[in-house]
């Protein structure tokens, strides 16, 4: 069976629907940064998204070709996580998605080294002819947060989010969102395929001792 990240660590994929304190350690991504309306057709999201899956399939397949990896075994691609930030607030206003800031990440497994990611952009862009210079090996350190699972439409976040603020308080924290450290999304359904009301979302904020 193929190593499934979401369910070896359920502690940060599979929270419960209630706010919960955790945390998480160093990972390495491979990630795209970009800016806009994630919902706009064409958008530099939907583009990075697609990058992003291109060579996460192409670290996933290697054991087939002629670029062994060191350490390697067989893997579930894990799910596409994000970023999220809007210059100047240490909310994020969901009326104004224009505004959005963000990096778009795939988690790697422990095996994968930058040099492992520097191929697979080289070989994703021979093969595919498509350009994935903006995809970079990317190590996260994120460190003791609030989680929670969100049921329902992105833009129901919020009630979600005042509930984990006032679960993080009630605790003894205070919310730590800075420069470095900001709102995380972690998308465990396809909006796609999933109707807005049952959408899976994890959403985790940095936090730090009051």
């Amino acid at each position: 069976m193929p190593f499934d990240y979401k369910k070896e660590y359920r502690e940060f994929y599979m929270p419960k629907n209630k706010p919960s304190i955790v945390t998480v350690p160093p990972m390495n991504y491979i990630a795209v940064r970009g800016e806009g309306d994630p919902n706009a057709e064409d958008g530099a999201y939907k583009q990075a998204i697609g990058l992003l899956y291109g060579i996460a399939y192409t670290i996933k397949m290697s054991k087939k070709g002629d670029h062994q990896i060191d350490g390697y075994f067989d893997y579930v691609v894990p799910p596409l996580e994000g970023f999220w930030w809007q210059d100047g607030s240490a909310d994020i206003d969901y009326a104004h998605k224009e505004s959005f800031k963000w990096i778009s990440v795939i988690r790697l497994p422990d095996f994968v080294t930058k040099a492992d990611c520097d191929w697979a952009i080289e070989e994703a862009t021979r093969k595919k002819k498509t350009d994935f210079s903006k995809v970079e090996f990317f190590t996260y350190d994120e460190g003791l947060c609030v989680q929670c699972m969100h049921i329902g439409s992105y833009d129901d976040e919020p009630a979600t989010v005042a509930l984990m603020h006032e679960y993080a308080e009630s605790q003894g924290y205070a919310l730590d969102i800075t420069d470095v450290r900001m709102h995380h999304e972690i998308y465990l359904s396809d909006a796609r395929k999933v109707a807005p009301e049952k959408l899976k979302t994890v959403i985790r904020h940095p936090i730090k001792k009051a």
